[in-house]
């Protein structure tokens, strides 16, 4: 714990006084990092992209910090990539007319401001068009392999019957 600052001293020169008995002491000599530049001084980092850094390091996920606006959009833009997940046309359409749902929903509120971004609708006949189109053929029936015939082997001939004579002998 620090001591107190005396008074009629200005912060100033407690501080500086504070630094250098930490010095004397040798606090600072075995820190990690002595005698290393500080990393990122060469760019400048808004408050936005301190914020973006920052959510990314705890594994938020970037989109949650957009505006509703512009988070349909971004989701509407990636509509094809969740459809072609899907396995049937029904889900695609769906997947469609949830997302429109929301926008019409969003569309009923009161705008943020002006400039808000307002978010178009999915269209829904060309999502389901594209999932067809992008899906792969389904594969040919398989016909089970025919067996194919028998041949006798020269020591699965008929064995010779007790009493009978073996037909070589």
């Amino acid at each position: 714990m620090t001591e107190r600052k005396p008074p009629g001293m200005s912060f100033e020169t407690w501080v500086e006084r504070q630094i250098a008995q930490a010095q004397e002491n040798g606090q600072f000599a075995a820190l990690p990092g002595t005698g290393k530049p500080l990393t990122g001084l060469d760019r400048e980092e808004t408050a936005y992209d301190w914020a973006l850094a920052k959510a990314r390091r705890e594994g938020v996920d970037t989109a949650a910090m957009l505006p509703p606006g512009l988070r349909l959009r971004r989701e509407r833009d990636e509509l094809p990539a969740r459809a072609a997940r899907l396995a049937t046309e029904a889900e695609v359409r769906a997947l469609a007319e949830d997302y429109n749902a929301r926008v019409e929903a969003f569309w009923r509120l009161p705008a943020e401001s002006r400039w808000a971004p307002v978010p178009g609708l999915a269209d829904v006949e060309a999502l389901v068009a594209g999932w067809l189109r992008d899906r792969p053929p389904p594969p040919p029936p398989v016909e089970p392999p025919s067996d194919p015939p028998s041949r006798r082997r020269w020591w699965h001939r008929r064995r010779p019957v007790s009493g009978e004579r073996p037909p070589f002998s």
